[in-house]
This record gives structure tokens, sequence and C-alpha cells, in this order.
């Protein structure tokens, strides 16, 4: 488990922030996580939000969503974001 806080992709809308969950190359529901602003800039591009998480909130925020897991710092393996899921 990871120690130090993750920056994890959220959207926002007027009244709250939702996690963003992806897709696996197989397919599967995953949450992402970065170990710093810049590789979640890199990854996602600048006008990505985020908000900074102890990887334990975020799997307690996943754990009844279905997703499989954390990927973290992931590159160029990420589909789109399930629009349907907070």
């Amino acid at each position: 488990m990871l120690e130090d806080p993750l920056y994890v992709p959220v959207r926002r809308s007027s009244f709250s922030l939702a996690l963003r969950l992806f897709r696996t190359p197989a397919g599967t529901r995953t949450a992402v996580a970065f170990t710093s602003p810049l590789r979640l800039t890199k990854a996602l591009g600048s006008d990505q939000g985020w908000v900074r998480l102890s990887e334990p909130a975020l799997r307690s925020m996943i754990k009844d969503l279905g997703v499989i897991g954390i990927v973290i710092d992931p590159a160029g393996m990420m589909s789109r974001p399930n629009s349907r899921t907070a």
C-alpha cells in the first residue's frame, strides 16, 4: 500500500465531484491514480480536475462499484471513462 497521497482524476459538476473510472485494455473497469500532478497532467491533459486521496480512501470509495482495483501512473493504456459511474 502506498503511504504518499495519490492524485485522482475527477469530474466536476456545479455541486459535486465524481471519480473518473476507466477501462483496462481488456475492458475491465478500474480506478486510476497518479503519484504526482505532473504525471496526471501528462496522461490526461491540463484541464483534468483532480483530488488528493490516500490509497485507503480511494479503495474505500471504489469497493462497491465493481471496480477491479487501482492502476497507478498509467500511460497510454486508458480508454474513455465510464460516464455513468460516479
